[in-house]
């Protein structure tokens, strides 16, 4: 029997509405994406799919989207160079980089605050919780880093810079040493650049911490006790401390001081951070990031943040 088209046309207008093709499950997502129901949704998806990874954002204030762009990557530290001016806290690397609305609260504290609230919400299934969330929601446990780097004088910067991590510490959210315990929390200060040292020692409770000097840790000049209590990380320059350009082969000595610095923060149980490693060329760069990780540094301190993040 031939059918013609009218037939087909027929045909095709009599069968049942269900026997047309199933929807497929790309379809499926796609409806339910445009109906947006509430499920698909909850509340600290912010940082959903972000993992956490052991980089330093040197600078981190020169990001186009400072704090977010690395937090984005999963950077775990991010560092502002802080400057007292008049009673307020300004961020940039000199004076000619100052603005009056980049400031320490504007492009640090409040971001954070608001981030740190939207990972914590206040819901009936959370009012048992004792510890709050950090930032990452695959890794809530995980502490960001926030390295305040002095540039004024330190002594008088840093009560200004206590007063205004209020907001963090009402909530909850900083990591403090008190009555011999060590409480980590969403985010780890720790003052670096002209951050007095002595100053440090003395807040009792303890929210701001210290960069130790990675190759002095054994001198007893300084007079200090370095562990995590003050000291969650070391750090140094590369060039002085190393030196190697990432060309060529690393020498037995240069090796020997890259790990050897590690080592005295590491039996201490503090972390190494090694700065101002080679940039350029990218090779070398990237031969410098392979050798320090491969020998126990535990922060990459990076400029470029996709790069590092992929690396």
């Amino acid at each position: 029997m031939v059918f013609t088209s009218a037939v087909w046309a027929l045909a095709l207008l009599s069968l049942p509405l269900f026997s047309c093709a199933k929807a497929t499950i790309d379809q499926q997502i796609m409806s339910l994406e445009n109906s947006n129901p509430g499920f698909l949704q909850y509340p600290t998806q912010l940082t959903q799919n972000v993992m956490p990874k052991f980089i330093h954002s040197h600078n981190d204030y020169w990001r186009d989207v400072p704090l977010l762009e690395a937090i984005s990557l999963g950077v775990m530290s991010v560092e502002a160079d802080v400057n007292l001016f008049n009673g307020t806290l300004f961020i940039g690397h000199e004076n000619a980089a100052l603005t009056p609305n980049r400031t320490f609260d504007s492009l640090y504290v409040q971001p954070l605050l608001q981030i740190l609230n939207a990972q914590n919400p206040k819901t009936p299934f959370t009012v048992n919780q004792t510890t709050p969330n950090g930032v990452f929601d695959t890794a809530s446990g995980t502490p960001l880093q926030l390295l305040v780097d002095i540039k004024t004088d330190g002594v008088e910067t840093l009560p200004f810079i206590l007063q205004a991590l209020q907001p963090l510490r009402a909530g909850g959210f900083l990591t403090t040493f008190a009555n011999g315990t060590l409480n980590t929390s969403a985010v780890t200060v720790i003052g670096t650049g002209n951050s007095p040292l002595e100053q440090v020692k003395a807040l009792s409770p303890r929210d701001y911490f210290f960069d130790a000097p990675l190759t002095q840790l054994d001198d007893p000049s300084l007079n200090t006790t370095w562990d995590p209590t003050l000291s969650p990380i070391a750090s140094t320059d590369y060039e002085v401390a190393v030196g190697w350009s990432g060309i060529g082969n690393i020498s037995d000595a240069q090796l020997a001081n890259l790990t050897k610095f590690v080592n005295d923060a590491h039996t201490r149980g503090i972390k190494a951070r090694y700065w101002d490693t080679p940039a350029w060329p990218i090779n070398a760069r990237t031969n410098v990031w392979k050798v320090l990780m491969d020998n126990g540094a535990d922060w990459l301190n990076v400029d470029d943040l996709e790069a590092a993040s992929s690396f």
